[in-house]
């Protein structure tokens, strides 16, 4: 059927708009606006698409792509820790992306091995002490956190953290289930107080003398720190003589109904490059994710370490096994 002159107009001008729609690309982000604004700023001066974000916790966000399904108006999902990553993954909202940049400048243990998302910082989850009470040579791994020395002087945070629960599975996967619920067990009974809320609490209790060693996202110590310089805290790397340090990450996937699926991976790989990975490095005290970017000088202060190889997908795979090991050894 041939189209009447004015109907062919109208046609023509949706399909441009569509066309003009990937100068602008909308991403469901669980990190805090002020974490990620800077980075879609510098993207939308770089290339002039607008990049419009909307921010909300992991389940939520996760509920709402499952819901729009094929009609989501988001092209990506940011989120944090490797856990969550994982079961987005599993929910089948994110769509494989195989990109030989995010290929070169993010290790494989920091990407999907489904090449569903890719990591875009870093956060080490490592042990803070206190300079006043703990001595030089009475730390060295994690589990040796539940060693006698240790006894009523460790802080934990809730076991109801996903930050925990991914270092749980983590450890489950090197040391297998019955080593580890021995070493949970063995925190548990060493703990000074009950657990905390949130990292920054657990570094006051430690700054003011409530227990001596609890475990941390390094990027909550560095906030602190800026905040109050005279903290009576440092951080330790533990387990460098053999696994290395516990890393976890803040990352990103393409959606699997992208409306323009193009253009959110070359947003996705523009994150992973120097330019970006700066950004996010400088904005929250995290580590680059993509191992030639230098951290922020600050974060450099605090030394280097060895991290643990193991892929983070094992935080989100080993997860249900973790929390039902957290909560058979008390930690609540």
């Amino acid at each position: 059927m041939q189209m009447r002159p004015l109907f062919a107009a109208v046609v023509l001008a949706a399909t441009t708009f569509t066309a003009n729609a990937a100068e602008e690309l909308v991403v469901y982000s669980a990190r805090i606006d002020d974490l990620i604004k800077p980075v879609f700023d510098a993207y939308t001066a770089k290339t002039g698409v607008k990049v419009t974000f909307i921010t909300d916790k992991e389940a939520p966000l996760l509920a709402r792509l499952k819901a729009e399904g094929a009609n989501t108006p988001a092209d990506m999902l940011i989120t944090v820790d490797a856990g969550n990553l994982w079961q987005a993954s599993q929910e089948d909202v994110l769509e494989p992306v195989t990109s030989k940049v995010i290929e070169a400048n993010i290790p494989a243990q920091y990407r999907a091995t489904n090449n569903t998302w890719t990591g875009l910082s870093l956060r080490a989850r490592t042990l803070a002490y206190s300079t006043e009470r703990v001595k030089d040579g009475e730390l060295s791994t994690y589990e040796a956190l539940g060693d006698a020395n240790m006894e009523g002087r460790l802080c934990l945070r809730t076991s109801q953290k996903v930050y925990n629960q991914s270092l749980t599975a983590a450890m489950l996967k090197t040391w297998g289930e019955e080593k580890t619920e021995a070493v949970l067990k063995s925190w548990v009974n060493n703990l000074a107080t009950d657990v905390f809320s949130d990292d920054t609490a657990l570094l006051k209790a430690i700054d003011a003398g409530q227990c001596d060693v609890g475990i941390v996202n390094s990027y909550y110590y560095g906030r602190l720190l800026d905040k109050q310089p005279d903290l009576k805290v440092k951080l330790f790397w533990p387990n460098q003589a053999d696994r290395g340090v516990h890393v976890n990450l803040s990352g990103a996937g393409v959606t699997k109904h992208a409306p323009h699926k193009a253009e959110a991976i070359k947003l996705l790989e523009w994150m992973t490059g120097p330019e970006a990975q700066s950004i996010f490095a400088e904005l929250n005290m995290e580590f680059p994710a993509n191992p030639s970017v230098e951290p922020a000088p600050a974060v450099k202060s605090w030394g280097g370490f060895k991290a643990d190889t193991i892929n983070v997908e094992f935080a989100g795979k080993l997860q249900p096994e973790a929390i039902k090991l957290m909560d058979r050894a008390g930690w609540k």
